[in-house]
């Protein structure tokens, strides 16, 4: 991870299509494009490298979150379970849409607890969003059967999970609908981007008018469309699709580097007993984008992370717990919830008191987590060299907590 460390002539090839054709836009303009449509080849592409049956790209991650939701007939007084280990747009897309984001423990998944998750279930509940991040997935039989159980919506964020899978099937499409992000630093990227992946029809003609003012689409002049409902502007352009469309292509070829990557790089964190990590629910569909590991407390967490500051080791890992981009306890403009424009009293309340809530569970799983990046570009003596200097810090910080222990 991310596809951008390998580009190549195929991403160019795709690009150059569109240049000579100097149609931008997705959408018309049928005869000056001379049948380039990478759109549309994205999202067929899409269907059938993940295994779904609709696909609407869209102009971000963000966007896909956004345009799913309405979709799903998700806004006022509905409220979304999620986790408190995200990144800040999965409740930008549900305050967005008028919704009231409720925040949840995660557990050593670091993902959904689906004991955090019946808890926070009340008649206002609407649907349940897992974000699968740093390339695993969350306890997706249990949310499954909580939602069959409860009658409500499955939307999965897997926009950091792109080509994980859970029990055979893709990471993305096991709910009503699926959204990943296709931003610069994804597992494939189309520079910015996103998609809304579902199998339900009636979701894709949705998304699929919302995503473009609310046009239907139904006939070959634009100008003519109809509107069946109120819409936005979250189109994809064909630049950033044709980017997509190359990389797209490369996926499987991505998911085996890091795989190989990941696992020679926790073969070496391993000779450490006090170092553990993540539990994955389905290990073979791991997409292996990070190797997530656990130190036994907080403290020798810190440590760590400093020592790997001081030594200037800790480019591309990260200490999530003390992220201002992922991890709630950093969230303080949520927590105030700091808009613009303005909320209504109540919507505002009821934001504050679900994002100052407790989460000490959170706490004491993110304060001891550090997730590493894994690379593509990798040769073997640098993944040697990495996980030694990682090994070699913790090793320093445990005998100095042992001295002063």
């Amino acid at each position: 991870m991310p596809g951008f460390e390998l580009f190549g002539k195929e991403e160019r090839k795709e690009v150059n299509d569109v240049m000579e054709t100097g149609i931008l836009m997705r959408y018309g303009f049928d005869g000056a494009r001379k049948g380039i449509w990478k759109a549309k080849e994205l999202e067929q592409a899409i269907c059938e490298t993940f295994g779904c049956k609709y696909a609407q790209l869209v102009s971000s991650g963000t966007a896909a979150l956004t345009t799913a939701l309405s979709a799903l007939g998700i806004g006022y007084g509905d409220e979304v379970i999620l986790p408190s280990f995200t990144f800040v747009a999965s409740f930008e897309a549900l305050l967005s849409v008028g919704a009231i984001p409720v925040f949840v423990d995660v557990d050593d998944t670091l993902t959904l607890s689906p004991t955090a998750v019946r808890n926070a279930i009340n008649p206002q509940t609407k649907c349940i969003m897992p974000v699968h991040m740093c390339g695993s997935m969350a306890d997706m039989d249990e949310l499954m059967a909580i939602c069959k159980e409860h009658d409500l919506l499955l939307l999965e964020d897997a926009c950091q999970s792109i080509g994980a899978s859970y029990k055979g099937k893709k990471i993305g499409t096991l709910g009503d609908a699926g959204t990943f992000s296709f931003d610069f630093v994804k597992t494939i990227t189309c520079a910015e981007g996103g998609v809304v992946m579902t199998n339900r029809e009636d979701i894709y003609i949705a998304s699929d008018g919302y995503s473009d003012h609310g046009h239907d689409h139904k006939g070959t002049d634009r100008g003519a469309d109809l509107h069946p409902f109120i819409g936005y502007n979250y189109r994809i352009s064909e630049l950033h699709a044709a980017v997509g469309l190359a990389q797209i292509k490369k996926l499987g070829g991505f998911l085996t580097i890091q795989r190989n990557n990941n696992k020679a790089l926790r073969a070496i964190l391993s000779t450490i007993p006090e170092v553990s990590f993540r539990r994955i629910p389905d290990e073979a569909g791991d997409s292996c984008t990070f190797l997530s590991w656990f130190l036994p407390t907080a403290e020798i967490t810190k440590a760590v992370v400093t020592e790997m500051r001081t030594q200037g080791i800790i480019a591309g890992s990260f200490y999530w717990f003390d992220n201002n981009w992922h991890y709630i306890s950093k969230w303080d403009h949520l927590k105030t919830s700091a808009t613009l424009n303005k909320l209504h009293p109540d919507m505002k309340a009821a934001v504050m008191h679900h994002a100052n809530k407790d989460f000490s569970a959170s706490d004491a799983v993110m304060s001891r987590c550090v997730s590493t990046l894994v690379g593509l570009l990798w040769t073997e003596e640098q993944i040697r060299s990495k996980g030694n200097q990682i090994v070699g810090t913790i090793k320093k910080v445990l005998a100095e907590h042992a001295v002063t222990s």
